[in-house]
Formats: C-alpha cells, structure tokens, sequence
C-alpha cells in the first residue's frame, strides 16, 4: 500500500499547485486546458411503471435522508445501491429498505455491469468524489442528482458544466433543495417586481460549531494509518484525490474538514443561503476574495472562523455587490437596527444524523439595497424587510408569491420524464460552487486573490491559479477529466 510522506502541506501545495498550472496557459479557458469533451448527446426513457430506475451512490447518512426522499415521491424505483462502505452499520438502514437492489461498492463496476438498467443517479458522496461520478454517469447518458456542492474544484466544475452542455437532453440537478421551496418563488417574485433592486451588499452568516473546532491547529501531518473498516473499498473512496492512507477522521463525514476533500462551512451551506441571490441578482464570478479573518489557520483543515469579502462588479444596471460571509462560532457578524428575531427553519434536513441547534443568530443573509433591508434564513426560509414597520408599509404592495409544483426530489425525477425542468441544473448552480472554490483557495492560502471573469484565471497570483485545477489526478482517473 502507498504510504504518504510528512511532507509540509505548504511544500506539497506548492508543488501540486505548479504542476497544476501548467494545464492553465494564459488565455486558455479552464476547460480548454483539460482537453476537448466529446460531443455526445443521448435521451432516456423512464423505466418500470412509467417510473425513473434510479441508481444511488452513497447511501448512509445524508444519502439516505436524499433515498427517502426519491422514494416518497412515488416517481422512481431504486434499483441499485451503491457505496464503498457497504458494509458499514451507517448503510444498513437502506440496503434494508431495498433488498431486491443490486449492490455495488464501486461505481465503476456499477455502470459495467449494470447500466442498461439505470436512467438516473443520485450522488451523495464526498466533495472531491462527486466530479468523477458524475462525469462517468453524463458520459453514459444517465441523468445526475448530485449534493451541493456539485465539485470540489474550479476546474471541475468548469468541465462538469461544459459535460452537460454537451448533453442537453440530460436532466442535471444540484442538492440545494431551497431552489424548489418558498426562498426561491419569493425572491424571484420580489425581484420581478422590482422590490430587490440596486442590492450593494450582502452579509450571509453559519455560526453553529462544526466538526474541525477544537482540532489541533499545530498539525504538522496527515493522521496516520489505521486498519481500514471489513469491505471498505478506500482506492475507490479517493478516486481522483491525491493518496491518503485511511484513517476515520476522513470516514464517514469528517471528510469535510479537510481542503483535500471538501469545502468546508462555505461549500456546505453557502448553497442553502446564498443560492438565490446569486442567481436572481445575477451575480456571476467575483473579480476579488479577500480573506479578511482566519482564526486557527493552518495547511490540512478549515479555520475555526472565516471572514471573507466577495466583490463582484457592476452587471449591466446593477451596482458592484459586496458580499461578506462569516462562519465560526465566535465569528457573529453585526446586524441592522430593527433585525428582530433570528429564526431557524424547522425543515431544515438533519445533518450527518442530528439537527443544527438554534443560536443567537442562525445560519442566514442580510440583504442590504438602496432603499430596503432584508433579513433571511437558509434552505426555503423566506425573506423578511426589516425594521418591522418598513415590512408592514410595504406589505399592500408586496407581489403574490407562486408555490411552487413540486419539491426538489420531485421536480428532477418529473424532468427526467420530460414533464418538468430542474430549477438547479448545472448552468445555474455551477458558478455559484466557483465562487465557493475562490473563496476557499482565498481561506487555505490566507491571501486576497484576484481574478479574471473573462479569462476564467487569478492574475495575482500563480500559486493560487494553479489550485483552480488541483492537484493532478491518480494514476487512472486522468481518463476522468477527458469524458
């Protein structure tokens, strides 16, 4: 088995980082210095019973809760269950629930021998996993339910758009399941009707304590070695990564702490809060990220509490928009006069098992425009105007609110069948997870970056542009990049 040397974290970023540059020649688009995608196009129909034969890769913990919810609607039938852990006490809750599906540990060996029997897949893995998954299932022609966020990478993300681009009869949607509640009908309503207009900035805030607070912030390595759990297939658990020996602080969801493997507060619940806003106000890419507090910083994990300033430029009528996100417990951004109570949304999903704890201020944004504040939650919470009496002078002239005709598992498995259109598909929620990438390149290097819209590039710094490629993958998964 490889074994991975104590090098300094810095050293080895800064030699994957080098390398990775090479792939990002001045001028070339991240996509373009990959390689060309082909150029395939397929459509499917559903299966059995007029329903979506849907195959689920990761199937514990939050991939359970996302099984549970395909199988409510009465839209699909899952046909194969697929995880590295199979074994795991975690993945016997759903092998139960589904005895006749074929199950798999690798997801390869999943489409090899089982693919004529799939229309859809849902892909709730780790971050840096669900690139290589769902490249393989688009280059198959299978339709794709991944978790936000959708990549761990900029580049990735690049070419994972570009993949469905190339396949437009392919149904895409993203896990951030506000877009198919209230947050999302109401802030497109509001902003049709003129009532968020001329936003300059934005304060989006999660302050519930997460899995790395309290770890050693003097790390000096990567954990050792352990023996690996009966049946766990770890080469696969790493696909495309950068080769870790096993130990249980990357297993079964402490795999987000680490910048190899996910993206930390900000590409778990950035989705859920700035999701909307980013879309309705046509946000784009940011032309700088300034990392403007770091507390606990170190090479391998996350900070115990980030601040990071997000400025994105004029878009045609709209004014330059700051956007500041905090996270850490000790890290509470201040709030307007007249903010009023900070609720938490009851619906929510539970998280890795158990449910985030109501605080003083709870996971949401503040929306500051030139004649009006909002304050807001995640998921499908909706928007309040603040103070209290500014709300009720507003409200005669408030626009009706759509409900909306499905919720997110329902509306993808209605768009496989041609009935519906996903309302976070790729095109969407794609440059959105980039900005997370930005800003978590911003918080691993402790250096404000900036960057190229147009060029797709960071022209400050080399270093920095390289990371938006990654390390380069295993041998074996380069094939991967090229699907």
């Amino acid at each position: 088995m490889k074994t991975t040397k104590n090098l300094s974290r810095r050293d080895f970023l800064k030699t994957a980082g080098l390398s990775a540059a090479g792939l990002m020649m001045a001028g070339v688009s991240p996509a373009a210095a990959i390689g060309a995608l082909r150029d395939e196009r397929t459509g499917r129909e559903p299966g059995a019973n007029g329903k979506v034969n849907l195959a689920c890769i990761g199937i514990g913990f939050r991939g359970a809760e996302i099984i549970k919810e395909f199988d409510r609607t009465g839209l699909c039938n899952v046909v194969a269950l697929c995880d590295v852990d199979l074994d795991g006490d975690h993945t016997a809750e759903i092998r139960n629930m589904f005895p006749k599906a074929r199950t798999f540990r690798d997801f390869r060996q999943m489409f090899d021998k089982f693919a004529p029997q799939i229309d859809a897949v849902s892909i709730a893995t780790p971050d840096h996993s669900h690139f290589a998954i769902a490249m393989l299932a688009m280059s198959l022609g299978k339709h794709v339910y991944v978790e936000k966020p959708m990549g761990r990478t900029f580049m990735e993300i690049e070419l994972m758009m570009e993949a469905a681009r190339r396949r437009p009869n392919l149904v895409i949607q993203v896990g951030n399941q506000g877009h198919s509640e209230a947050n999302y009908f109401q802030f497109k309503a509001w902003v049709d009707a003129g009532i968020i207009k001329d936003v300059t900035e934005i304060t989006a805030h999660m302050n519930s304590p997460r899995r790395w607070h309290g770890w050693d912030t003097g790390i000096y390595k990567y954990p050792e070695a352990q023996p690996l759990p009966p049946g766990m297939d770890w080469d696969t658990w790493l696909v495309n990564a950068k080769w870790h020996d096993y130990n249980d602080k990357y297993h079964r969801g402490e795999w987000r702490c680490w910048y190899d493997f996910g993206l930390g507060a900000l590409g778990d619940w950035g989705a859920h809060i700035l999701d909307t806003a980013h879309e309705f106000l046509d946000l784009g890419l940011p032309d700088e990220v300034l990392p403007l507090k770091l507390t606990g910083h170190n090479d391998y994990f996350f900070p115990g509490s980030s601040t990071l300033l997000f400025k994105f430029p004029r878009r045609g009528s709209m004014p330059a928009v700051d956007v500041t996100w905090y996270d850490g417990v000790d890290n509470v951004p201040p709030v307007p006069e007249g903010y009023g109570v900070s609720e938490l949304d009851p619906n929510i999903p539970t998280v890795a098992g158990g449910k985030i704890q109501p605080a003083s201020l709870n996971p949401g944004k503040i929306i500051y425009s030139k004649d009006l504040i909002f304050k807001g939650g995640s998921h499908g919470s909706t928007l309040s105007i603040i103070p209290a009496d500014k709300a009720k002078e507003m409200e005669p002239s408030l626009p009706e609110v759509p409900e909306s005709t499905s919720n997110h598992f329902a509306n993808f498995l209605l768009s496989c069948m041609g009935e519906e259109k996903t309302r976070s598909p790729f095109e969407v929620t794609g440059p959105l997870c980039q900005v997370f990438s930005l800003g978590v390149i911003a918080q691993q290097l402790g250096q404000p970056i900036k960057f190229d819209r147009h060029s797709k590039q960071i022209i400050n710094n080399g270093f920095a542009n390289g990371l938006l490629a990654g390390t380069p993958p295993r041998k074996g998964w380069e094939e991967f990049y090229k699907l």
